[in-house]
C-alpha cells in the first residue's frame, strides 16, 4: 500500500489522530473515462502546519485538491475517506458540504481573473459567502470585506472595483479575502502564485504564511514549483502517475530527495550561486504517464535513469529514507546513484 502520512510535525511530535485537521485515508479516485488520477493516497494536515503537494502537470496534485471538497465532475467515482475535523467530507449530505466549502475549507485556485466574476464588484463577490453562511446583515458583511481587505494588503475603498481594474496581484489577494471570509480553518491553494512575477510572487507567499501562523490555519499548497514550497512550507509530498512517492522535511526533501522523481524536480531549478546547476542543468526526458493506461511495476520506471530491471515488474511502497523522509524507491534506504544529465537520459530513453 502507499502509505504518506503527515505523522512528524514540524515541532517534532506527532499528534493523534482525532486532534488533525486533515486526515486523508487511501483516497482514490478514478474519471469515468477510466483514468486512475489519485491512487491509494495518505496525508494529514494539522492546525498551524504547512504541506506542500508537488509534481508535474498530469500528477494528480490538483485532481486531490478537488477531491477534498467534492468538487470533481459528475460521473467520477472516489473511495477512502477524507476526515475534516474528524467528519468524513465523503459521507456528509450535500447541505453540508456546501457549508463545509466555506466555512471547513476553502480553496484559492490559479488564475483569479478567471474565478472572479468580471461583471461583479470585488466587495460583493467577497460578500456573497458572507450573506449566505454566517448569515451577516449587509452592514456587518460590508464591514467584514474591508476589514478583509485591509488585512490581505488592499484598501477598504478597493471593494468597489471591478476585477479588471486590478493587478494581477490584487486579485489573488482578493481570491485569498475571498477564501478567509468564512473563518475556514484549512486553506487549500492550487499553484496560488503561478501567472504572478517573482516579486508579486514572493509578497502572496509572505502574506499566506503571516495568516497561516496568525491565525492557526492548516495550509495545503500545491504546485510544480518545489523551491517555492520548499521555501514556504514544513512538509512536502511529491507526486506522480497519483500517487505520493516521497514525502518529508520540506528543505530535506528538496535539497536531499531520495526518489529520482523528486531529485529531478529539484534538479530543474538553478541555485544561485552553484556554477554546477548553471551550467549543467538536468532535465527529464519524457512525459507523466497516461492514467488511464500506466505501466507495469513502479510507474516511474520508464523515465527513470537510476531504474533496476526489477522496477518493471515491482511496486514500490513508501519506506523509510531517513528521520521523518519516506521515498517509494528500490534505491530509498541508500543515497540515490549518480543521474545522468539530460542529455544522456534523453538517449537512454530513446
Amino acid at each position: 500500500m502507499n502509505h504518506v502520512s503527515n505523522d512528524d510535525v514540524a515541532a517534532g511530535g506527532a499528534r493523534p489522530a482525532e486532534q488533525r485537521l486533515l486526515d486523508v485515508k487511501n483516497l482514490e479516485v478514478t474519471y469515468a473515462n477510466g483514468a486512475a488520477a489519485v491512487r491509494g493516497v495518505h496525508l494529514s494536515v494539522d492546525a498551524g502546519q504547512k504541506l506542500g503537494v508537488a509534481g508535474e502537470s498530469g500528477c494528480g496534485k490538483s485532481t486531490l485538491a478537488l477531491a477534498l471538497l467534492r468538487l470533481l465532475p459528475a460521473g467520477t467515482k472516489v473511495s477512502g475517506e477524507i476526515l475534516l475535523d474528524g467528519e468524513d467530507v465523503l459521507t456528509m449530505k450535500w447541505g453540508r458540504v456546501r457549508a463545509v466549502r466555506w466555512a471547513g475549507a476553502s480553496i484559492v485556485f490559479q488564475g483569479a481573473m478567471h474565478s472572479l466574476n468580471a461583471v461583479h464588484r470585488i466587495g460583493d463577490q467577497i460578500a456573497e459567502p458572507i450573506l449566505l453562511h454566517k448569515k451577516a446583515t449587509q452592514t456587518g458583511a460590508k464591514k467584514k470585506v474591508g476589514e478583509l481587505l485591509e488585512h490581505v494588503g488592499l484598501p477598504a475603498a478597493r471593494a468597489d472595483a471591478y476585477p479588471h481594474e486590478l493587478s494581477g496581484g490584487q486579485r489573488q489577494r482578493v481570491m485569498i479575502a475571498m477564501a478567509l471570509a468564512c473563518d475556514p480553518r484549512l486553506i487549500i491553494a492550487d499553484e496560488p502564485t503561478t501567472a504572478l512575477d517573482v516579486m508579486i510572487q514572493a509578497q502572496i507567499l509572505r502574506l499566506i504564511e503571516q495568516l497561516v501562523a496568525e491565525q492557526d490555519l492548516g495550509l495545503m499548497m500545491i504546485s510544480h514549483d518545489l523551491a517555492v514550497l520548499s521555501d514556504t512550507c514544513d512538509r512536502l509530498a511529491v507526486m506522480y502517475a497519483g500517487r505520493v512517492v516521497e514525502e518529508g522535511p520540506a528543505s530535506e526533501v528538496y535539497e536531499n530527495a531520495r526518489h529520482p522523481y523528486g531529485k529531478a524536480l529539484s534538479a530543474a531549478f538553478p541555485r544561485i550561486g552553484d556554477a554546477a546547476s548553471r551550467f549543467a542543468p538536468r532535465g527529464l526526458p519524457g512525459d507523466p504517464p497516461d492514467p488511464s493506461a500506466l505501466p507495469s511495476g513502479c510507474t516511474f520506471h520508464p523515465r527513470c535513469p537510476v531504474a533496476l530491471d526489477s522496477c518493471a515488474t515491482d511496486d514500490q511502497a513508501l519506506r523509510d529514507a531517513g528521520p521523518h523522509h519516506r521515498s517509494a524507491c528500490v534505491h530509498a534506504g541508500s543515497q540515490l546513484p549518480a543521474q545522468p544529465t539530460s542529455a544522456s537520459a534523453a538517449e537512454r530513453t530513446s
